[in-house]
């Protein structure tokens, strides 16, 4: 004997179909609710005086290859007792049917929580659109969040530990259940009051395991006084190592010569290494060669010019040797300019410099290019017409002491005129 197919046969359980409505792509079935009574959600009393009626829509299984939408018909009921707040609510529908500001049915709210478990987002958001059930890569993800496991049983040893959002810029608050070896909760940032805030409203806690900065420590102190504060593991050991190999690395070439081995092995080295190691052994040759050099006799101008070194970083052979290059002029002119005041006449200034000790030195002058005399940089007048206020301030290696010196002499000499 063959059963007839019923509407409400193809509604979740608890519906009555009161119209179907075939649209382009998609069946909407418009139903209410079988029960004649609202449950008040605050107090649980039941109610059958009707305020209004509204409509609420939800997504549902899909049906020969057509979405399926429902159309719900609910009701907002009215409630007088004294003891509860609520005057108007809203219908409430089973649990295993449609809950509270729900989109989508529960068996359809389950097919995308298997679909999200199995393929996860985006796979599984095309796989769903395939299946005439459209949702979106981040819904999915979404659902499995929600319907996650949580975790039942309060933690009592904890780790705490910062991380970050974005390295340099934006950190938060990592806490951690090093029983249950699971993730607790994300704080959004690694401020003491936030943490402490959270580690107050856990009092269970009673073995706090954390960095050996001083923000997470205060806080556990302060949040709670009773609990054991213990350095984790991994810092002690990020700690020790690192201060092993900064002193290993400090005091490598006295290693090297105690145990006999001054000599590296380049195939032995990452790519990262030999590049170092090749910048090292070019180093160490231009200063044996500077210093072989000097030992022979050469002037510091001529080993700069042979050797094309001309920086001085700290610890190189030419602060080794006591001298840099040039400025053996320069120490003896920067008296003689400091002792001398300045004229504003310019052909007596001629003079005062052609008989000065700077005479010779390059970059002296008003303008940036080299040049062989100070009387020439002034009397070919490469670059623009100097004025009596800067005439004979500047050789450039003059620091602003001598400057100031300079200028000093020069109004005192105007004084006396």
């Amino acid at each position: 004997m063959t059963q007839a197919l019923r509407p409400s046969s193809i509604v979740p359980a608890g519906f009555i179909v009161q119209d179907i409505v075939w649209d382009a792509g998609q069946t909407t079935v418009v139903v209410r609710n079988v029960s004649g009574t609202g449950v008040c959600p605050s107090c649980g009393a039941a109610s059958r005086s009707v305020h209004s009626h509204y409509r609420r829509s939800a997504m549902d299984l899909p049906l020969c290859g057509r979405k399926v939408r429902l159309s719900v018909i609910a009701r907002r009921f009215r409630y007088a007792a004294v003891l509860c707040g609520r005057q108007i609510f809203t219908e409430r529908f089973s649990g295993d049917v449609l809950t509270p500001s729900a989109r989508r049915t529960v068996r359809l709210e389950s097919l995308v929580h298997h679909l999200g478990l199995a393929l996860g987002g985006r796979p599984g958001a095309g796989f769903a659109q395939r299946l005439v059930m459209p949702v979106s890569n981040d819904t999915l993800l979404r659902v499995v969040r929600r319907r996650a496991r949580l975790p039942v049983e309060r933690p009592t040893v904890i780790g705490i530990d910062d991380w970050a959002w974005r390295r340099n810029h934006r950190y938060g608050t990592i806490v951690c259940d090093l029983e249950r070896r699971r993730i607790v909760t994300l704080l959004p940032d690694r401020e003491q009051a936030t943490a402490e805030a959270w580690l107050a409203d856990h009092p269970d806690i009673a073995v706090v395991a954390r960095d050996r900065g001083g923000g997470y420590g205060e806080a556990a102190a302060k949040a709670l006084p009773r609990a054991i504060q213990v350095a984790d593991r991994w810092h002690l050991m990020e700690n020790a190592s690192r201060a092993f190999l900064d002193a290993v690395r400090k005091s490598m070439r006295q290693i090297r010569s105690v145990i006999g081995a001054t000599s590296i092995n380049p195939d032995l080295l990452t790519c990262a290494e030999r590049i170092q190691y090749d910048g090292y052994l070019h180093r160490e040759e231009t200063n044996a060669a500077i210093l072989a050099l000097s030992k022979s006799g050469l002037p510091i101008k001529r080993i700069a010019r042979q050797t094309g070194s001309t920086n001085h970083p700290p610890g190189d052979p030419w602060r080794a040797l006591g001298r840099v290059p040039g400025s053996a002029k320069l120490a003896g002119a920067i008296p003689a300019l400091a002792r001398r005041p300045m004229d504003r006449r310019l052909p007596q200034r001629r003079k005062s410099l052609a008989t000065s000790p700077i005479t010779g030195l390059s970059r002296v002058g008003t303008c940036g290019r080299r040049v062989g005399d100070a009387t020439t940089a002034i009397g070919k007048r490469q670059c623009r017409k100097p004025s009596t206020s800067t005439i004979g301030t500047h050789p450039r290696a003059i620091d602003d002491q001598w400057k100031r010196r300079l200028v000093e002499g020069r109004h005192n000499h105007d004084r006396r005129d």
